[in-house]
């Protein structure tokens, strides 16, 4: 007999690829989705024949609680959040409400529906902030630096309580730096491979970045969503930290991307001081052992793979739209 799962912010880069996982398992998958004017389902237009979208809010407990009532999920994945941490200044109530309230919204549905479902909560490396220990385990003291970060840690912690006082089947994975070519263009990885990939098609001439010093444990998205499943076919419920225990700083992924197609970055990185952040998080790296001990979980993409796959598929998308733009045939 087939699982169900539901997945909240199924449209995001985790989303996708967790669909994609859940449906090569076998699982019958649905996925929440925000009533919007605009698509904000190009990542998952090719599965759209193969599972069932919702509409649904996170700031709505009726519409959350139904869902879960009309679905029956065998698992619930909570993905969807306000993620994008330099908004999450300017919006700190709105990131709040979606990014930590929200979390005991999908909660207080599963135990008013059925606690036999299981639930994933996606934590955040962003909530060690100013890091107390290095590598950072899941005994790591958190230290919060944005209005993100401090509403990812009160979903953590609610997660706990509440399979702590209800006996939830609740999980947390407090997952480090991940990308791929489906990362956000406002992400800065993302923001590297793709202006990379239009310098070297002649479509920009610069790369405008704050922190070049900053370090990060960047591992790929799609080695990161089957974490997520391991946690949950576990016997009891726990909280893993997942990454790959490397450190690299913005300069070397940058370097990493211009080296990939023959350019020197220091020809074309200008730095601008309006993408520093108003309090940074300098160094996160990630102590995996127990993800790799309890529940078998290796990384299979590494740092160099990443940063080429990403560079590849911008260079592959926007040469395509060159090609494809209409040339205009000027009047003699």
């Amino acid at each position: 007999m087939s699982r169900t799962a539901l997945i909240t912010g199924v449209t995001g880069q985790d989303g996708s690829y967790l669909a994609e996982f859940l449906l090569s398992k076998g699982y019958e998958v649905h996925g929440v989705v925000r009533r919007s004017s605009s698509d904000t389902c190009q990542r998952i237009h090719h599965l759209e024949s193969d599972i069932t979208l919702h509409s649904g809010d996170l700031l709505d407990q009726q519409s959350i609680t139904q869902l879960i009532a009309d679905v029956h999920p065998d698992e619930v994945y909570n993905l969807a959040a306000m993620s994008f941490v330099p908004t999450s200044w300017p919006q700190p109530l709105l990131t709040a409400e979606t990014t930590g309230l929200g979390v005991t919204r999908v909660l207080e549905a599963i135990r008013a529906v059925d606690r036999q479902i299981r639930f994933y909560q996606a934590s955040s490396s962003e909530m060690f902030g100013r890091v107390q220990e290095v590598p950072q385990s899941e005994t790591t003291p958190f230290w919060p630096r944005s209005p993100y970060s401090v509403a990812k840690v009160y979903g953590h912690w609610i997660t706990v309580n509440y399979r702590e006082s209800f006996d939830l089947f609740a999980c947390s994975g407090i997952l480090f730096n991940h990308e791929s070519p489906r990362r956000g263009t406002e992400f800065v990885t993302r923001k590297i491979s793709r202006t990379v990939a239009k310098i070297k098609l002649g479509l920009a001439t610069e790369l405008r970045l704050g922190n070049l010093k900053a370090k990060r444990d960047w591992g790929f998205a799609g080695d990161y969503v089957e974490a997520m499943w391991l946690m949950l076919q576990q016997d009891s419920a726990n909280d893993y930290v997942v990454g790959t225990g490397e450190t690299y700083e913005v300069e070397q992924f940058v370097s990493a991307a211009f080296e990939h197609v023959d350019l020197d970055w220091h020809d074309y990185v200008v730095i601008d001081p309006k993408f520093y952040r108003p309090a940074e998080v300098d160094l996160l790296v990630a102590d995996p052992a127990k993800a790799k001990r309890d529940l078998g979980w290796e990384p299979k993409v590494n740092f160099r793979e990443l940063v080429t796959m990403m560079v590849d598929a911008d260079l592959a998308e926007l040469a395509s739209q060159v090609t494809a733009r209409p040339k205009i045939r000027r009047a003699a």
